[in-house]
């Protein structure tokens, strides 16, 4: 066995190696400017616990071990990795622990299961495997709807929400519309071998604000690595019955920050507005200019939110 300290002390070696391109203050955010992280660097950083399920879930450890623990949820088709434009500006005081849902990065792949509360349930699983009492947990799009269903069924567990890109599901009644975006559809079309560089793909990943084009790159290729029959697994199990989220919203009774991109193809104003209702607590940013990943296209504002949010005895009131 390692000794703590040794662990430790690997632990920040790495972290040294990892930010060694980084200001030690960061400007203010352009994309010149901005501190970025190594993507070889980091994807060398991941580990694999096997799980109670059955299930191998892949993570990547920050910041600091004795921490306040802060798991970070992607979304859908993503990884770990989409949390690298972000993971820069966060608090060095957090101990971060990003995951690969199963079927997604570098966690298996089983043939089941996909709903939120599979996918709660293997975080619950990892932060028993660390040894993590109680978390923050934050999500984007899917990762959302998982972060919200484990902060409800495992209140005890939970400290503070911070759910991105995120819907309440349909309004009771309310006919069903089709996204701006209606990759749902188009996600039906697609026949192996994915094409990293279709115009799917590329449609996929993309926002109204640049992104480091090699970071979307390895995106598509990582997500079309992903076999179809776990996109179709996660779109229908997953995402296909939004109009639940209505029903288990009262159980998150946790603080909530909510984070939208004004112009996101995917939640659009219906989505965020069912959400606002379900939570009329929660402390609410709009980005108007930026789309369905604001924390890429625009991460030092969007950490500086997060980190005033999750820091105890912060200012509360973010502005709409």
């Amino acid at each position: 066995m390692v000794p703590r300290t040794l662990t430790w002390s690997l632990r920040a070696l790495a972290l040294v190696c990892l930010w060694s391109a980084l200001p030690a203050a960061p400007a203010p955010a352009t994309e010149s400017a901005a501190p970025k992280i190594d993507l070889d660097t980091f994807d060398r950083m991941k580990r694999v616990v096997a799980l109670a399920d059955g299930v191998r879930l892949a993570y990547v450890s920050m910041g600091n071990p004795a921490g306040r623990a802060v798991v970070l949820i992607h979304g859908y088709t993503d990884s770990a990795r989409d949390w690298v434009p972000l993971v820069p500006y966060l608090s060095p005081r957090f101990h971060l622990i990003l995951v690969d849902l199963r079927g997604h990065g570098a966690s298996s792949k089983p043939e089941c299961c996909y709903t939120r509360y599979d996918f709660a349930y293997d975080v619950k699983l990892l932060l028993d495997a660390l040894g993590v009492q109680r978390a923050d947990v934050v999500g984007h799009s899917l990762g959302s709807l998982i972060a919200q269903t484990f902060a409800e069924t495992w209140p005890e567990r939970t400290g503070r929400v911070v759910l991105i890109s995120s819907t309440g599901g349909p309004a009771p009644g309310a006919p069903r519309t089709a996204p701006q975006f209606d990759f749902a559809t188009e996600i039906r079309k697609l026949k192996e071998p994915l094409d990293p560089n279709s115009k799917f793909m590329i449609d996929w990943w993309s926002s109204p604000t640049p992104v480091d084009p090699d970071f979307i790159r390895r995106q598509r290729r990582d997500s079309a690595a992903i076999p179809l029959r776990v996109w179709l697994a996660v779109l229908d199990q997953g995402l296909g019955d939004l109009a639940d989220l209505q029903r288990t919203l009262p159980q998150l009774v946790a603080p909530t920050l909510l984070i939208w991109g004004g112009k996101d193809p995917i939640m659009g104003p219906t989505d965020r507005a069912t959400l606002r209702a379900a939570l009329p607590r929660a402390t609410v940013k709009i980005f108007p200019p930026l789309g369905h990943n604001p924390f890429w296209e625009a991460p030092q504002e969007c950490a500086a939110v997060i980190n005033r949010f999750l820091t105890p005895g912060a200012r509360s009131d973010t502005g709409p």
